[in-house]
């Protein structure tokens, strides 16, 4: 696989560009890039040429985060006003307000079947889980403190839930948290499995293998992408090559390579037999936020593409083959 630049939007917000993903394809349209930012807009692209569809409104401070449905009918944006906004794709109109305390949504993600929305309860050291219907809360899954900690551990900011990832079976969920510990729970039960180690700094960003559910990607300030069997509770391989954190990690859909963008402002291209950076893409000159591959299906599409942000402003659009 190998990456290619299509075109690059300068001053695609007005603010730094924290969030991005891919609202799948419809019978009606195709894919279209979500992004957000600390503008406290939202915005969504036309796959190809990054032509500007549409600019939503309706947070008051800056979005952190955006999670697309599976359906691509609908789709989600949390802010630091305290509030995700669910909403329609299509027409902006708004589904469902989530309210949740300052501090509380640092990551989003819907199940694989629509029927859960899985927010990183930041300063509550829990995972979220509202049910798609209704928009009730059904779920907390609370992260483990420490029984005896030292009382100069500030136990609460260490387990600061950062990120959240869904198996491809929708049968496990993974948060990582400010203290490089990604925890596994199992959905139906509500239940901890284990914690996963091999991180020592914030684990900001995971995601599954799209092939096989018990492989797991992370990503960390420490630097290093971790690979898991996160049945197994063992740790794969760590694979270097940033010279500072890694904010986000995303999966190509076929399995075989992972995107990784960082605050050394490069995204970088893994293969995963190797286990090593086949390739460094310099479109940012600030820290990428977010990296994303379009999910494969809709009418049309013959090649891959990978999206990027950054505190540039920046959306970049990559093809991959």
């Amino acid at each position: 696989m190998k990456l290619a630049g299509l075109k690059s939007i300068e001053n695609a917000h007005e603010d730094s560009v924290w969030a991005a993903t891919w609202v799948p394809a419809t019978e009606d349209r195709p894919a279209l890039l979500l992004t957000g930012s600390l503008d406290e807009t939202v915005k969504l692209w036309r796959a190809d040429e990054l032509d500007l569809v549409r600019t939503n409104t309706g947070h008051s401070l800056g979005v952190a985060a955006v999670a697309a449905h599976p359906s691509g009918i609908i789709a989600a944006s949390s802010s630091l006003d305290s509030f995700v906004r669910v909403f329609d794709v299509d027409t902006n109109a708004t589904i469902a307000v989530l309210e949740a305390p300052p501090s509380e949504v640092w990551g989003m993600q819907f199940e694989p079947k629509g029927t859960i929305l899985a927010v990183a309860g930041g300063s509550s050291a829990s995972v979220k889980l509202w049910d798609t219907a209704s928009w009730r809360l059904v779920s907390t899954l609370s992260i483990p403190r420490p029984e005896a900690p030292k009382p100069s551990d500030k136990t609460s900011s260490k387990k600061f839930v950062l990120s959240v990832a869904w198996s491809p079976n929708g049968k496990r969920l993974a948060c990582g948290s400010m203290d490089g510990t990604i925890c596994v729970f199992d959905v139906e039960r509500s239940k901890l499995l284990h914690q996963l180690e091999g991180h020592n700094m914030p684990v900001r960003s995971l995601v599954f293998s799209p092939v096989d559910p018990r492989i797991l990607f992370s990503g960390s300030d420490d630097g290093h992408v971790n690979m898991h069997d996160a049945e197994g509770k063992t740790l794969l391989g760590s694979m270097s090559g940033h010279t500072s954190w890694v904010l986000s990690v995303d999966a190509s859909p076929d399995g075989g390579a992972i995107a990784t963008g960082s605050s050394d402002r490069t995204v970088r291209l893994w293969d995963l037999k190797m286990r090593a950076a086949i390739q460094t893409m310099s479109n940012h000159n600030d820290q990428v936020w977010s990296v994303a591959f379009r999910p494969p299906g809709g009418t049309g599409v013959r090649a891959g593409r990978l999206a990027s942000v950054s505190d540039d402003k920046s959306v970049s659009l990559y093809d991959y083959s």
